[in-house]
Protein backbone atom coordinates (compact mmCIF):
# COMPACT_ATOMS: atom_id res chain seq x y z
CA UNK A 1 0.00 0.00 0.00
CA UNK A 2 1.30 3.50 -0.85
CA UNK A 3 0.48 6.88 0.61
CA UNK A 4 0.11 10.13 -1.40
CA UNK A 5 3.89 10.72 -1.56
CA UNK A 6 4.43 7.30 -3.10
CA UNK A 7 6.25 5.76 -0.14
CA UNK A 8 4.98 2.41 1.08
CA UNK A 9 2.99 2.10 4.29
CA UNK A 10 2.93 -1.12 6.26
CA UNK A 11 -0.31 -2.11 7.98
CA UNK A 12 0.09 -3.89 11.28
CA UNK A 13 -2.68 -5.95 12.83
CA UNK A 14 -2.42 -6.58 16.54
CA UNK A 15 -3.20 -10.00 17.92
CA UNK A 16 -5.80 -9.92 20.71
CA UNK A 17 -4.36 -11.97 23.56
CA UNK A 18 -6.52 -10.43 26.29
CA UNK A 19 -8.78 -12.56 28.46
CA UNK A 20 -12.51 -12.97 27.88
CA UNK A 21 -14.26 -10.37 30.12
CA UNK A 22 -17.73 -11.92 29.75
CA UNK A 23 -17.45 -14.34 32.72
CA UNK A 24 -16.64 -11.46 35.07
CA UNK A 25 -19.63 -9.49 33.80
CA UNK A 26 -21.98 -12.45 33.92
CA UNK A 27 -20.90 -13.45 37.43
CA UNK A 28 -21.10 -9.88 38.72
CA UNK A 29 -24.59 -9.62 37.30
CA UNK A 30 -25.71 -13.13 38.26
CA UNK A 31 -24.55 -13.27 41.86
CA UNK A 32 -25.89 -9.80 42.67
CA UNK A 33 -29.19 -10.59 40.95
CA UNK A 34 -29.64 -13.80 42.95
CA UNK A 35 -28.98 -12.00 46.24
CA UNK A 36 -31.31 -9.06 45.51
CA UNK A 37 -34.08 -11.41 44.43
CA UNK A 38 -33.72 -13.56 47.52
CA UNK A 39 -34.69 -10.32 49.26
CA UNK A 40 -37.55 -9.70 46.79
CA UNK A 41 -38.80 -13.24 47.40
CA UNK A 42 -38.93 -12.47 51.12
CA UNK A 43 -35.96 -14.44 52.49
CA UNK A 44 -34.20 -11.49 54.17
CA UNK A 45 -34.30 -7.71 54.47
CA UNK A 46 -32.50 -5.31 52.17
CA UNK A 47 -29.23 -4.49 53.92
CA UNK A 48 -25.58 -3.62 53.48
CA UNK A 49 -24.72 -7.01 51.91
CA UNK A 50 -26.91 -6.36 48.87
CA UNK A 51 -25.90 -2.70 48.66
CA UNK A 52 -22.20 -3.61 48.76
CA UNK A 53 -22.68 -6.26 46.07
CA UNK A 54 -24.62 -3.72 44.01
CA UNK A 55 -21.81 -1.17 44.20
CA UNK A 56 -18.79 -3.40 43.76
CA UNK A 57 -19.60 -6.70 42.02
CA UNK A 58 -22.84 -5.93 40.26
CA UNK A 59 -21.75 -2.36 39.57
CA UNK A 60 -18.02 -1.77 39.21
CA UNK A 61 -17.10 -5.28 38.03
CA UNK A 62 -19.65 -5.11 35.22
CA UNK A 63 -18.50 -1.64 34.16
CA UNK A 64 -14.93 -2.97 34.00
CA UNK A 65 -16.16 -5.97 31.96
CA UNK A 66 -18.00 -3.57 29.63
CA UNK A 67 -14.87 -1.50 29.05
CA UNK A 68 -12.93 -4.67 28.31
CA UNK A 69 -15.62 -5.77 25.83
CA UNK A 70 -15.29 -2.37 24.16
CA UNK A 71 -11.55 -3.02 23.74
CA UNK A 72 -12.46 -6.31 22.05
CA UNK A 73 -14.73 -4.46 19.60
CA UNK A 74 -17.82 -6.16 21.04
CA UNK A 75 -20.54 -3.51 20.93
CA UNK A 76 -23.22 -5.78 22.42
CA UNK A 77 -21.04 -6.86 25.35
CA UNK A 78 -19.82 -3.32 25.99
CA UNK A 79 -23.35 -1.94 25.95
CA UNK A 80 -24.83 -4.73 28.08
CA UNK A 81 -22.18 -4.96 30.81
CA UNK A 82 -21.60 -1.21 31.14
CA UNK A 83 -25.35 -0.51 31.20
CA UNK A 84 -26.19 -3.18 33.78
CA UNK A 85 -23.19 -2.18 35.89
CA UNK A 86 -24.52 1.36 35.92
CA UNK A 87 -28.02 -0.02 36.63
CA UNK A 88 -26.72 -1.48 39.88
CA UNK A 89 -24.98 1.77 40.81
CA UNK A 90 -28.12 3.81 40.11
CA UNK A 91 -30.26 1.35 42.05
CA UNK A 92 -28.02 1.66 45.10
CA UNK A 93 -28.09 5.46 44.71
CA UNK A 94 -31.91 5.41 44.61
CA UNK A 95 -31.91 3.54 47.91
CA UNK A 96 -29.06 5.33 49.69
CA UNK A 97 -29.36 9.00 48.64
CA UNK A 98 -32.67 9.54 50.51
CA UNK A 99 -31.20 7.98 53.67
CA UNK A 100 -28.29 10.42 53.42
CA UNK A 101 -30.69 13.36 53.06
CA UNK A 102 -29.40 14.11 49.54
CA UNK A 103 -32.64 13.41 47.64
CA UNK A 104 -36.30 12.64 48.19
CA UNK A 105 -37.29 8.98 48.28
CA UNK A 106 -38.44 7.58 44.95
CA UNK A 107 -42.19 7.11 44.70
CA UNK A 108 -43.65 3.75 43.71
CA UNK A 109 -44.78 5.23 40.41
CA UNK A 110 -41.33 6.62 39.63
CA UNK A 111 -39.72 3.31 40.57
CA UNK A 112 -42.14 1.49 38.28
CA UNK A 113 -41.13 3.83 35.41
CA UNK A 114 -37.43 3.23 36.16
CA UNK A 115 -37.88 -0.55 36.13
CA UNK A 116 -40.09 -0.45 33.03
CA UNK A 117 -37.41 1.45 31.09
CA UNK A 118 -34.82 -1.15 32.06
CA UNK A 119 -37.26 -3.85 30.96
CA UNK A 120 -37.72 -2.14 27.61
CA UNK A 121 -33.94 -1.83 27.14
CA UNK A 122 -33.50 -5.50 28.05
CA UNK A 123 -36.27 -6.64 25.69
CA UNK A 124 -34.51 -4.92 22.78
CA UNK A 125 -31.15 -6.36 23.86
CA UNK A 126 -32.83 -9.79 23.92
CA UNK A 127 -33.41 -9.42 20.18
CA UNK A 128 -29.63 -9.12 19.83
CA UNK A 129 -29.13 -12.39 21.70
CA UNK A 130 -31.03 -14.26 18.99
CA UNK A 131 -27.66 -14.26 17.19
CA UNK A 132 -25.94 -15.68 20.28
CA UNK A 133 -26.13 -18.88 22.32
CA UNK A 134 -29.22 -20.23 24.10
CA UNK A 135 -27.82 -19.45 27.55
CA UNK A 136 -27.57 -15.73 26.74
CA UNK A 137 -31.04 -15.78 25.19
CA UNK A 138 -32.46 -17.31 28.37
CA UNK A 139 -30.69 -14.76 30.60
CA UNK A 140 -31.99 -11.76 28.66
CA UNK A 141 -35.51 -13.16 28.29
CA UNK A 142 -35.84 -13.86 32.01
CA UNK A 143 -34.25 -10.50 32.86
CA UNK A 144 -36.76 -8.61 30.71
CA UNK A 145 -39.59 -10.51 32.44
CA UNK A 146 -38.02 -9.71 35.83
CA UNK A 147 -37.90 -5.97 35.16
CA UNK A 148 -41.49 -5.92 33.90
CA UNK A 149 -42.72 -7.93 36.90
CA UNK A 150 -40.91 -5.63 39.34
CA UNK A 151 -42.33 -2.58 37.55
CA UNK A 152 -45.82 -4.08 37.73
CA UNK A 153 -45.34 -4.85 41.42
CA UNK A 154 -44.41 -1.25 42.16
CA UNK A 155 -47.11 0.19 39.90
CA UNK A 156 -49.89 -1.85 41.53
CA UNK A 157 -48.49 -2.12 45.04
CA UNK A 158 -49.11 -5.87 44.86
CA UNK A 159 -46.53 -7.58 47.08
CA UNK A 160 -47.33 -11.01 45.59
CA UNK A 161 -46.12 -9.86 42.17
CA UNK A 162 -42.84 -8.71 43.73
CA UNK A 163 -42.41 -12.09 45.46
CA UNK A 164 -43.07 -13.92 42.16
CA UNK A 165 -40.54 -11.58 40.52
CA UNK A 166 -38.05 -12.52 43.23
CA UNK A 167 -38.26 -16.23 42.41
CA UNK A 168 -38.08 -15.50 38.69
CA UNK A 169 -35.04 -13.27 39.31
CA UNK A 170 -33.28 -16.04 41.24
CA UNK A 171 -33.64 -18.25 38.15
CA UNK A 172 -32.31 -15.45 35.92
CA UNK A 173 -29.35 -14.83 38.21
CA UNK A 174 -28.38 -18.49 38.43
CA UNK A 175 -28.58 -18.73 34.62
CA UNK A 176 -26.03 -15.90 34.38
CA UNK A 177 -23.81 -17.59 36.99
CA UNK A 178 -23.95 -20.81 34.97
CA UNK A 179 -23.08 -19.01 31.73
CA UNK A 180 -20.15 -17.21 33.34
CA UNK A 181 -18.70 -20.29 35.02
CA UNK A 182 -19.30 -22.40 31.90
CA UNK A 183 -17.10 -20.06 29.88
CA UNK A 184 -14.34 -20.24 32.50
CA UNK A 185 -14.43 -24.05 32.67
CA UNK A 186 -14.71 -24.52 28.90
CA UNK A 187 -11.67 -22.32 28.39
CA UNK A 188 -9.65 -23.99 31.12
CA UNK A 189 -10.34 -27.51 29.83
CA UNK A 190 -10.18 -26.51 26.13
CA UNK A 191 -13.43 -28.37 25.48
CA UNK A 192 -17.15 -28.08 26.23
CA UNK A 193 -17.50 -29.01 29.88
CA UNK A 194 -20.68 -26.99 30.35
CA UNK A 195 -22.71 -26.40 27.15
CA UNK A 196 -24.05 -22.95 26.36
CA UNK A 197 -26.33 -24.06 23.51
Amino acid sequence: MSNESGSSVTQVKSLDITANPAPLGLLGFGMTTVLLNLHNAGFFALGSMILAMGIFYGGLAQVIAGIEEWKKNNTFGATAFTSYGLFWLTLVALLVLPKMGLADATSKGAMAAYLFMWGLFTAVMFIGTLRANRALQFIFATLAILFFLLALGDATGNATITIVAGYEGIICGFAAIYAGLAQVLNEMYKKTVAPLG
